[in-house]
């Protein structure tokens, strides 16, 4: 993994919070997956005002790009962090994948506590698919997946995350066993509601959201983040200041500096039209 760039203030004069980085589901997007014109009008205030937005968000790069060039493109850290996606030019600046045999021990470790868990993965690529196996649910259906008909299929290209389910346990049960269970094979977190996922060791929101702004020449002073789960306790620990949603996970409401509305009421353009009047 290349490091990143080492940061240097920006010379010219910037805005509070001149990077504002938003999770998708359940906070930038409404429930139909799309942006709303009150939220589309508060960031291009905040960017007009020298602001630059950036996605981070769980899902891999292919499932955010139409979505990217209706907001105005740019950077985005996809994947939780193992992706940097330049929308611009629909390339993948860097990418981190998870171990195939690693994933593979990590599952039957978790299976060896809690029984069968059904698995999905997203390939790495700019066009990598999401392959779900028999018994696998998507939480979210509007997303695009490929059915296999056996487990050993979602091995068969480099993949950069999977995502697990329990026909029984909570979110919140299985991600507290999978994350005893798999110990430094991955890093467990949990980034909605049915979606527990296995990523890299040491890959986090937060990592991704740092290669990202040393690109831009700025820094975790500058940074204001929303989000609404467990996997972005990481970013609001590294951004300056954190809001949580109000339909957030209890877990990230108790490390955010701020709760504004919810995610349905523009929550995000209620914070950057009170920063960027």
């Amino acid at each position: 993994m290349p490091a990143p760039a080492a940061y240097a203030p920006p010379s010219r004069a910037l805005p509070a919070y001149a990077l504002i980085a938003t999770d998708l589901d359940g906070t930038l997007l409404r429930d139909d997956d799309t942006v709303s014109p009150r939220t589309r009008a508060a960031l291009g205030g905040a960017a007009r005002a020298g602001a630059r937005h950036l996605v981070v968000t769980g899902r891999p790069a292919p499932r955010v790009r139409d979505l990217l060039a209706g907001i105005g493109g740019g950077f985005a850290v996809c994947g939780q962090g193992a992706q940097l996606y330049d929308a611009d030019r629909d390339r993948l600046v860097w990418s981190m994948t998870l171990d195939r045999e690693l994933a593979e021990t990590a599952i039957g470790k978790i299976e060896a506590e809690v029984g069968q868990v059904y698995a999905a993965v997203d390939q790495d690529g700019a066009n990598g698919l999401t392959l779900i196996e028999p018994g696998y649910r998507m939480a979210r259906p509007t997303l695009p997946a490929v059915r296999v008909d056996r487990r050993d299929a979602l091995w068969e290209r480099p993949i950069t995350k999977v995502l697990l389910c329990h026909p029984e346990l909570t979110d919140d049960e299985l991600t507290a066993v999978a994350a005893a269970a798999v110990g430094s094979l991955a890093t467990v977190t949990m980034s909605g509601p049915g979606t527990v996922e296995l990523q890299p060791h040491g890959i986090t929101k937060a990592t991704g959201l740092a290669m990202a702004a040393s690109r831009l020449g700025l820094g975790p002073e500058d940074a204001i983040a929303f989000g609404d789960m467990p996997n972005d306790v990481p970013m609001f620990r590294w951004a300056a200041r954190g809001v949580a949603m109000a339909n957030a996970h209890p877990e990230l409401k108790a490390v955010a500096d701020e709760v504004t509305t919810t995610n349905e009421d523009d929550g995000v353009a209620v914070v950057l039209e009170r920063l960027f009047p």
